[in-house]
């Protein structure tokens, strides 16, 4: 599905193409977006490119060289972002192809980023005087996107951290299923940050002719950095709360054997009178005693309370 936008007197529009007129309107377009590109549609883009088109493999790849680089067909940038599948994030590689006329982006999946880009060149709402300056505004719109959802996980942490420390009867291993979710989507978007932060050292070097996009890279570098330090502070709190959910679980496990083995020793001396009295000799003298019986439970009944009495008065209970 393909997806073109011209700029109108600095601001981005959608325009339509035709059955049978796609050529055309690829040679109108300032931005291409193709997500899944139907055959038709991937020939189209080879003819105006004369290249290839990236395959997802080859923008998966994690090496400088094969994500940031410069050929006959523009600026390449591999850029990874973060999506949602089956309710946990997840992280789609965006392959950009920056011409002089002209900005081409191809993915395999609907991303949040472009999707609200979408919305906003609909309405009038983006600025944009060149291709260059769009790919600026979509890494810029990425990154405002990823403090979204770090401030998500932070308040989704302040629940967490609530249910571990505060709540009483807390279910501690929902805790843990809660903070193991928040680790990976935290990960994932620190991933997304430092592919940005990549990116944008190598537009850097390669738009010195746009001295105004240049001071933009800057800006959203440091917003870069920012967002960085907060990663690894929601790192350090989910350890923290990790660590604090695992040793209340070990302190119940530990009360419950601490339970099982008083139990054991307060039981283990009536036991002992039961099994003294359970054996078959003749000479027992208080087998003819009358008394023998209340004397054996008595016998059993104090001796099973004295054990306790004492754990009680050494505060073992």
């Amino acid at each position: 599905m393909l997806k073109l936008f011209r700029f109108e007197k600095g601001i981005i529009g959608e325009i339509a193409a035709e059955e049978g007129k796609l050529h055309h309107a690829l040679g109108q377009a300032h931005w291409v977006d193709a997500q899944e590109p139907e055959e038709i549609e991937r020939e189209g883009l080879q003819n105006l490119m004369r290249l290839d088109l990236p395959i997802s493999d080859e923008m998966e790849e994690i090496e400088a060289s094969a994500r940031y680089f410069v050929d006959q067909a523009g600026i390449h940038v591999h850029s990874m972002f973060l999506t949602q599948s089956e309710g946990r994030h997840a992280t789609s590689s965006v392959a950009c192809i920056l011409q002089p006329n002209r900005l081409i982006t191809i993915r395999d999946t609907e991303l949040a980023d472009f999707r609200l880009l979408r919305m906003r060149a609909r309405r009038g709402q983006v600025e944009s005087h060149s291709p260059a300056e769009l790919l600026v505004t979509l890494l810029e719109q990425k990154v405002e996107n990823l403090a979204d959802n770090l401030e998500d996980i932070h308040r989704n942490l302040e629940n967490t951290s609530y249910l571990v420390l505060e709540e009483e009867n807390s279910d501690l291993e929902e805790a843990i299923a809660q903070l193991a979710k928040s680790e990976d989507s935290n990960g994932k978007i620190r991933l997304c940050l430092m592919d940005t932060q990549r990116a944008i050292s190598f537009l850097l070097r390669h738009l010195r002719s746009y001295p105004e996009l240049q001071e933009s890279c800057r800006e959203i570098m440091r917003d870069i950095d920012t967002l960085m330090s907060h990663t690894t502070f929601l790192f350090d709190k989910i350890n923290f709360l990790m660590d604090s959910t695992q040793g209340f679980i070990n302190i119940e496990q530990n009360q419950i054997i601490k339970i099982f083995s008083i139990a054991a020793v307060v039981f283990l001396p009536p036991t002992l009178v039961a099994s003294m009295y359970g054996m078959n000799f003749v000479n027992m003298p208080e087998l003819q005693w009358m008394l023998g019986y209340p004397w054996a439970l008595g016998l059993m009944v104090i001796s099973g309370i004295t054990p306790y009495l004492f754990f009680k008065y050494k505060g073992w209970l």
